[in-house]
């Protein structure tokens, strides 16, 4: 029986390529995320790979939309061997004493709060059945702090804190827990920290050869196709051109 992974944030960047490369493998696929018109374009792509597609449109911020579209899951949907918990952003880039609650309670309630309400309603099916993997989409920014990163790293240390503490309390039951930090990929991330200003967005990845979201789906794919006695703890993935969070070789 082909395996079943639940992606968020599925709808671009990470969340997109990851769920191409699982098809490729023969996953089927619960692709979310808050646009539905893109997921519905998504799954007709996925399902030109073979593999059976479920969409579920909503917000990882609302415990309610959460519970509501994953415990009413048709049956033939309802084991989920892989949850990738990628949904996540950056809102906003200032000191903390200039900063905007707004933007920490959209970073603090998707990056935190959202990732907790999948895993709590998919993990109860896994610890059952005494199998699964979660794989976390962390960030260089939850193994270092960089200026006006404040509450946006805040929310990855946690994300690699709860990691952490997955290991630990799935460990009796055979569940396997992965963390993957990305350095610098471009995808929609600058732009939605920076409020949709493109041209600002677009002076991040300048000068050096960023990461792509394919290269992060690859790494995931890696992590899924390991035998069930190998389980790779963590993973910090970065350009060539980048040495820590804020330091890159750039090329005029």
């Amino acid at each position: 029986m082909s395996k079943i992974a639940l992606i968020t944030g599925a709808t671009a960047g990470i969340g997109e390529a990851t769920a191409f490369k699982l098809a490729e493998e023969g996953i089927n696929l619960i692709i979310t995320g808050r646009r539905e018109a893109r997921l519905l374009q998504l799954k007709n792509k996925l399902e030109q790979l073979n593999v059976r597609v479920l969409p579920r449109c909503f917000d990882v911020r609302d415990e309610q939309a959460v519970k509501g579209a994953l415990g009413s899951l048709p049956e033939e949907w309802q084991e989920i061997d892989i949850l990738v918990n990628n949904a996540g952003l950056a809102a906003g880039m200032n000191a903390l004493h200039e900063g905007d609650s707004d933007d920490w309670d959209r970073m603090i309630d998707t990056n935190v709060k959202g990732l907790l309400y999948v895993t709590r309603a998919v993990t109860p099916g896994m610890v059952a059945r005494r199998r699964g993997q979660i794989i976390n989409i962390g960030s260089i920014a939850g193994k270092e702090v960089y200026p006006n990163g404040n509450v946006y790293c805040a929310t990855k240390h946690a994300v690699d804190a709860l990691t952490k503490g997955m290991r630990i309390d799935l460990l009796p039951y055979g569940i396997r827990v992965t963390q993957i930090c990305p350095g610098a990929v471009e995808t929609e991330f600058s732009l939605v920290r920076f409020h949709g200003d493109a041209v600002r967005a677009g002076k991040v990845y300048e000068g050096f050869e960023n990461l792509v979201a394919n290269d992060i789906a690859e790494c995931i794919h890696f992590v899924v196709t390991r035998p069930p006695h190998v389980n790779i703890n963590d993973m910090v993935v970065m350009p060539t051109a980048q040495a820590t969070a804020t330091l890159f070789h750039k090329v005029s």
